[in-house]
């Protein structure tokens, strides 16, 4: 065990777990995979825990063959605004490809989101399969026949998506909205901008009709895995997410983000990078293995990681994942539970609180104080930016 800084801990769900067999635990609620209660449940386990935020993966490829796994999935973005009223604390982030999306949607979608959970919403930016690619064929077909591009054109174009989307959040400046009943007037319409945007495969020409929102900026997500992907985060995101077969590959693609981030321009402090780590926990260690042994017996196959992963008793779990911060140098750590049944619960009365008693996690106060509302760039230590707008009057 080693001593390591303190480090953010969020969550990414999908479906009832990474595993392919999740959903045919007995207490994994298949039934309701598809229900708000069960996500309400989920994501209000998830807070207790103390995770800054939990991502819902989404993606635009149809269901595949297979017959034996969870091919159902809930809308990302529309599972984050039915869940900001019923949460109070955790950040909600939505994955949501971008190469089909029209940003001018994503832009409001987003900033409501971000208004109805009072400031707690992220956005992780991703593209669909690119071209030559079976899925990407398949992907792209089912957008008006359109023509798959290759993944140096799609996050080039996710780039000036951000760039819109930032510039729609700005397009109400925060004073925008008067109400003042003797004048008549509900905005001030000159604090109102269009935007004015022409790229390489799209243009934008109008303000939003969705107010500045809490945070004006919500937090921007993308991944840094790949060079294209690497080269839009470095520039447009707020947090940084990687994954890696190993530790030392882990530590090597955290000090590659670290340097592009700096060789940008942007302070090291504004860029958080986090790891994925898939996780399956139990109450000591023969459990994780019990229950890892049930799981791939009831799919008739071993589970292959994808990466970096930890099957452990909660002892363990704790230091492993402090471990894996000071070892790769990380700001903290995406979990990917193999079973969503068991693991937020065991998370949240086990491992979170053995890492607070450790002072291992990160657990800013909103400015206002620890009663206060708290946004998730409160929690990401981020301030609120003004609008570009309202920065050049």
């Amino acid at each position: 065990m080693s001593e390591s800084r303190p480090f953010h801990l969020a969550v990414e769900l999908s479906g009832a777990g990474r595993h392919p067999a999740a959903w045919r635990l007995p207490d994994a609620d298949a039934a309701g995979l598809l229900t708000a209660a069960h996500w309400a449940e989920l994501v209000r386990t998830a807070e207790r825990a103390g995770a800054v935020f939990a991502a819902f993966a989404d993606s635009v490829q149809p269901p595949s063959a297979a017959t034996d796994v969870v091919q159902a999935r809930l809308d990302a973005t529309g599972l984050a605004a039915l869940l900001g009223p019923l949460t109070a604390r955790i950040g909600l982030v939505p994955v949501t490809p971008v190469t089909y999306a029209e940003p001018f949607h994503l832009a409001k979608a987003l900033a409501t989101i971000d208004i109805v959970s009072g400031g707690r919403v992220g956005w992780q930016v991703d593209v669909a399969a690119p071209a030559g690619s079976g899925p990407g064929d398949v992907q792209a077909a089912q957008f008006h026949g359109r023509s798959a591009a290759g993944a140096a054109a799609q996050w080039r174009e996710a780039h000036d998506v951000i760039e819109v989307v930032r510039r729609l959040w700005d397009s109400w400046e925060d004073d925008a909205i008067v109400l003042d009943a003797a004048t008549d007037r509900y905005i001030d319409r000159s604090r109102v901008h269009d935007v004015a945007f022409t790229g390489e495969t799209f243009s934008v020409a109008v303000a939003s009709i969705t107010p500045r929102s809490p945070q004006g900026q919500p937090i921007v997500v993308a991944r840094g895995d790949s060079p294209y992907a690497l080269a839009v985060a470095v520039t447009g995101a707020d947090v940084i997410r990687v994954a890696a077969r190993d530790v030392q590959g882990a530590a090597d693609l955290v000090a590659r983000v670290r340097a592009a981030v700096a060789g940008s321009g942007r302070p090291a402090g504004s860029v958080h990078v986090l790891l994925d780590v898939e996780t399956l926990l139990g109450a000591d260690e023969a459990a994780a293995r019990g229950r890892l042994a049930e799981l791939d017996s009831l799919a008739a196959r071993a589970f292959d990681p994808s990466g970096l992963h930890v099957v452990a008793g909660v002892d363990r779990a704790a230091d492993a994942l402090a471990d894996l911060v000071e070892l790769t140098g990380v700001d903290g750590i995406v979990l990917q539970p193999l079973a969503h049944a068991g693991d937020l619960a065991l998370l949240a009365d086990e491992v979170t609180p053995r890492l607070r008693a450790q002072g291992r996690l990160v657990d800013r106060p909103a400015p206002g104080g620890p009663d206060a509302p708290r946004t998730l760039r409160d929690a990401f230590g981020l301030d609120r930016p003004i609008s570009r707008y309202t920065a050049a009057r």
